[in-house]
């Protein structure tokens, strides 16, 4: 049935389906429930859609992992390393809104000779050109609409039609060539590239209109880069009414196919579909080199509320309209300033294993009654603003949730009072996980791995935990887990949320997360050693697993002030965008020896080279791999005997 989900979706998406045939497989989907198949940029996903596995995305197959691989789709028969994968929308936060496809591929083979002419500028810094490009690019271009890569938008209530975002450097490095020869040189002062994440966006003539918006800018701080013009790329050509509408600037209504269109980022602008035929355009921008730029924190921080609500939105719908309205005013403030809000705005109350608190993306509120400390604060707004996973599930999806809409912050701290339980967050001594090997028992083994030659160590006799090789293997498992354990501020144990106070540090009214730049997920588990006995590897076995949660963020700012602990976090201060990693980290352990596991019944045979139990003068070195074994009993002479009869057997 799973496979049969996965290949009707594909089928039902080209829109031909009747409402009725895809009802009842929307119904079906809803009825079903899965464990997910593999997780790919830390999202949890299946290979076809379920109730909880809804979102289609599309990745590199080589991101799947594990023997389910194959069971996700190709979809686009020119492109097999391409396979779509359903996510859980509850476990999106702003690092993975997006699905940015690498699309290079598609390019790599075909002449981007690209020419922009006719250079007309239509409103006050708005220019349209026509494109001319060799026939097999121009093929390429026009085929991106039908690979269906689309998705819906997460803004999709504000705007009509669909849209697929992808990256390709080589179309962009032609694009930029192309506009270094034809657009005014005033314009091209600072000029650095064309932005090489490009959107593709297709509109049918019922579709709604993508509603009056500003397009944010692009920034890099690390760089000195940022984008200041637009640039639509459209692939078909129609009439709509208007085809564009730049707000307060010119309006097209008739528009070829193959115009570039490079408009200033300040404008406002609205497009409406083609009134017969199908509108796809592609759009980026023209990127800048400025080290003059100012910076207002406070763009920064209605930045970070517009992510958490876009995020949230997936809970309550109603955020949606909010968290447009602040990216609109956090792009016309990039130009303009920043306007004072006007009217209420929102809040939501989240209740996390019996806390309560408030938050709307850059503020967090907690109830000093209820006993926490700053540092646990800090830790449940890390998990919630990266919507981390605690034992498999995504935190919001964790929590109670209510929307507030509401002037002003004076109502939190009698809102929030005597509401506050026992901390879900639990300090914890990361050492307890890597409990000191014993010491190896050199008086009764064998400097050998196996062990078995000593004759009183045969069997279940065996100690691992006693055994030089194993503790040595076992030495190395741990050094390689407290790499990615031991910086982690929090650490998810199963359902257990555990904090280590020696990662936060407290100084004045600043929390400092400390932890690693680039952890990295690291994975031990069990191998099976080869005959005539395992390896020291394979008594190395998994203790838990831990996933660990590391941070690089600015310090967190705190106030104490009507009896609630505020919190603020400057996620994008100086539009520096944070990046945060979770990964699942093996405990090794050193597993008992089981006689009945860990060697066949003929193991005797194997080390000794005989069928009875005699003693052997065997060398050390041979023992480890139980071949050479020198035996004086008559049934080694009767096992040489029988192997020869074998041999003759076999060769006639």
């Amino acid at each position: 049935m799973s496979i049969e989900l996965r290949d009707r979706f594909f089928a039902l998406s080209t829109g031909h389906a009747p409402a009725e045939e895809v009802a009842r497989y929307r119904a079906q989907v809803d009825a079903t429930d899965t464990e997910p198949a593999a997780t790919v940029d830390g999202l949890a996903v299946s290979w076809h859609p379920t109730a909880r596995f809804k979102q289609v995305r599309f990745v590199d197959a080589e991101h799947i992992e594990g023997e389910a691989r194959d069971l996700f789709a190709r979809p686009v028969e020119t492109m097999p390393d391409l396979a779509a994968v359903f996510a859980d929308p509850r476990e999106l936060s702003f690092r993975t809104f997006e699905n940015i496809l690498p699309l290079d591929r598609l390019f790599s083979d075909v002449p981007l000779d690209l020419e922009l002419t006719g250079c007309e500028e239509f409103a006050k810094g708005a220019y349209t050109l026509s494109l001319g490009l060799p026939a097999p690019a121009r093929s390429r271009l026009e085929d991106l609409d039908s690979l269906n890569l689309y998705v819906p938008p997460l803004n999709a209530s504000s705007r009509g039609g669909e849209r697929f975002i992808f990256h390709s450097g080589l179309l962009a490095e032609a694009l930029t060539t192309a506009v270094r020869k034809a657009m005014p040189e005033a314009l091209l002062d600072g000029f650095s590239h064309v932005n090489p994440v490009f959107r593709c966006n297709r509109f049918e003539p019922d579709d709604a209109n993508f509603h009056p918006h500003l397009d944010t800018p692009y920034y890099d701080a690390a760089r000195n880069h940022v984008s200041r013009y637009t640039v639509l790329l459209y692939l078909t050509g129609g009439e709509g009414e208007p085809a564009l509408d730049l707000a307060d600037g010119g309006a097209l209504t008739a528009i070829e196919p193959f115009t570039c269109v490079v408009f200033d980022q300040r404008y406002e602008h609205e497009g409406a579909p083609y009134r017969d035929g199908r509108k796809v355009f592609l759009r980026t921008e023209l990127i800048f080199t400025d080290t003059g730029l100012g910076h207002d924190p406070e763009i920064g921080a209605l930045f970070g509320k517009a992510c958490y609500w876009t995020g949230e939105s997936v809970f309550a719908p109603e955020l949606a309209r909010h968290a447009d309205a602040y990216y609109n005013r956090v792009a016309a403030a990039h130009w303009n300033g920043l306007a004072p809000a006007s009217g209420s705005e929102p809040f939501v109350h989240k209740r996390f294993r019996g806390v309560d608190y408030v938050a709307n993306g850059y503020d967090f509120w907690f109830a000093k009654d209820g006993g926490l400390s700053p540092t646990e604060c800090a830790a449940i707004t890390l998990l919630d603003y990266f919507n981390c996973k605690v034992g498999g599930a995504a935190f919001r999806s964790l929590c109670d949730s209510e929307v507030i809409e509401a002037d002003g912050t004076d109502w939190i701290p009698a809102f929030l009072k005597g509401k506050s339980g026992e901390s879900p967050v639990v300090p914890f001594d990361k050492s307890m996980l890597f409990p000191e090997p014993e010491q190896p028992n050199t008086d009764e083994l064998p400097d050998c791995a196996c062990g078995i030659c000593s004759g009183d160590v045969l069997g279940p006799h065996f100690d691992t935990t006693r055994n030089g090789d194993v503790i040595k293997q076992y030495t190395h498992a741990q050094d390689a887990a407290k790499a990615d354990i031991m910086p982690a501020p929090i650490l998810m144990l199963g359902e257990e949320v555990l904090l280590d106070p020696d990662m936060f540090v407290v100084e004045g009214n600043r929390i400092h997360v400390l932890g690693k730049e680039s952890p990295a997920p690291v994975n031990f588990a069990a191998c099976q050693g080869g005959p005539p006995f395992p390896s020291a590897k394979t008594f190395i076995a998994t203790a838990a697993t831990v996933d660990a949660a590391h941070f690089l963020v600015p310090p967190i700012l705190f106030a104490e002030s009507g009896g609630c602990h505020h919190l603020t976090f400057d996620f994008f201060r100086n539009s520096w965008m944070v990046d945060h990693e979770q990964s699942t980290v093996s405990v090794p352990m050193i597993r008992r020896f089981d006689i009945e596991a860990d060697l066949d019944e003929d193991w005797e045979d194997d080390v000794c080279g005989c069928y009875c139990d005699c003693e052997c003068d065997c060398e050390e070195d041979d023992c480890v791999c139980g071949t050479d074994c020198e035996c004086d009993c008559e049934c080694a002479d009767e096992k040489d005997e029988e192997d020869e009869r074998e041999e003759e057997v076999s060769g006639s």
